[in-house]
């Protein structure tokens, strides 16, 4: 279950839930600042004035600060900071080049400090950890099953299974290749790791929900302001809310949000849910192609070595191994310039060739899809790993909410103006400071 974020809607560009009408002062996190502020103005007997800070001490001994450009304390313009420059000279090498490395990973973007320091009550986002599945341990693509996996394709489920005999088969071919000296052990352990790594984005898509719309699925306020000639569409099979872009696949017999197409090899729909996985597994499965070609071709063509003559059973497993390698290179190849094509002009398989049958493609308005709506923001060094992204808004990037999490936003916004209620104090003269 991936952490939702929401953006905070206290901004200009506030995005409020469903809750209300716009002219309804009593919802929206956007207004809970402003009820405090009327609550002021409702009486005349007291005078509002701003509060002063007591005066800072003019000692700096306490101050918390951050010496060091990796630390994770607020950076201060002590003007100190110079006398204390020598312990930094002094710190051991293995801590220096610690802290240099976190600076350098924030600086590249790959760390989720800068997130993790934006939420709370006065940032922009806060943290849904609630989980929305189901704690059933049955296997299924229903709201009631606790695991998700297509079992109505048997068709699907064999093809799925022979991406992994297929792979696991490259493995122990290269594998055996190094065994008989025609390449360096290396290259066989960085083969494994990258079919390995193929392997487990395949089982992240085929068992990870690709964003079905659940029956309790409500439209996004904020999105209707974006698409306001956009209807508000059913879908005749579910009987549930349609959201854009979305669409039902006969085979998981599912509504699916930002629905690419259905593939057999992954025995699932790709969909808003896995799209992150699915790009990992062609992005591996290309490189574990090229890597193995160039393995076999550098030691057909460039090792005269007799430890590099193969035998019997290794030839031909070279040879099948060369089949494999060349027909996975070339629809991966197809495949990652097909799902490339979708990012950039934000139309999936399914819209595309809806559009080119009505030959309507030129006026298509479709925008493109960001890439923190598929890896997420947790930042750069979660996007090459097969886990579930964090979204910046889990709304927007499904299409839909839902009731529950509604409700949870009604309580964050009841308990968030508690707290600005109860941050006001009555001096004794008779002012109210805020």
């Amino acid at each position: 279950m991936s952490n939702a974020y929401r953006r905070d809607i206290t901004g200009p560009d506030a995005i409020e839930p469903l809750t209300g009408h716009d002219d309804d002062k009593s919802n929206g996190l956007s207004r809970r600042k402003a009820g405090v502020k009327n609550h002021v103005h409702q009486s005349n007997t007291f005078s509002a004035t701003p509060f002063s800070p007591p005066p800072a001490p003019e000692s700096n001994h306490n101050r918390l600060e951050s010496l060091t450009l990796g630390g994770y304390g607020p950076v201060g313009s002590n003007e100190n900071y110079g006398s204390d420059i020598s312990k930094f000279k002094y710190q051991k090498l293995h801590v220096r080049m610690f802290n240099n490395c976190v600076s350098f990973m924030r600086y590249i973007g790959c760390s989720n400090h800068d997130m993790l320091s934006r939420e709370g009550p006065d940032g922009d986002y806060y943290r849904d950890e609630f989980n929305d599945q189901s704690y059933s341990c049955s296997v299924g693509h229903s709201e009631e099953n606790g695991i998700w996996m297509n079992q109505s394709d048997t068709p699907g489920t064999i093809m799925a299974f022979m991406v992994w005999v297929l792979l696991g088969y490259s493995a122990i071919t290269i594998t055996f290749l190094a065994e008989t000296g025609g390449i360096h052990p290396s290259l066989s352990m960085l083969y494994v790791i990258l079919c390995s790594m193929a392997l487990a984005s395949h089982a992240k898509v085929q068992f990870t929900d690709p964003g079905c719309v659940p029956a309790s699925a409500q439209p996004v306020e904020s999105i209707r302001r974006m698409y306001p000639d956009a209807p508000l569409t059913m879908c005749s099979q579910c009987q549930t809310f349609k959201p854009p872009f979305s669409h039902h696949c006969r085979i998981c017999n599912r509504c699916v949000s930002r629905m690419d197409h259905h593939c057999p090899w992954m025995n699932n729909c790709v969909g808003a849910g896995n799209l992150k996985h699915f790009i990992l597994f062609l992005l591996y499965t290309w490189l574990c192609s090229a890597f193995s070609l160039g393995l076999l071709g550098w030691n057909y063509f460039f090792c005269v070595d007799e430890e590099c003559t193969f035998s019997t059973v290794l030839v031909q497993l070279t040879r099948v191994m060369t089949c494999l390698g060349t027909g996975a290179f070339l629809f991966t190849s197809s495949m990652i310039m097909n799902v490339t094509y979708g990012i950039i002009t934000g139309i999936g398989t399914i819209d595309r060739l809806k559009k080119k049958a009505t030959d309507t493609m030129m006026l298509s308005d479709e925008e493109p899809i960001a890439l923190k709506d598929i890896f997420g923001i947790a930042g750069y060094h979660t996007w090459i790993v097969p886990i579930d992204p964090v979204f910046e808004d889990h709304d927007i990037v499904m299409g839909y909410s839902t009731p529950q999490r509604l409700l949870r936003e009604q309580m964050l916004e009841k308990s968030m103006g508690e707290l600005y209620a109860s941050s006001s104090v009555m001096s004794p003269s008779g002012d109210l400071h805020l």
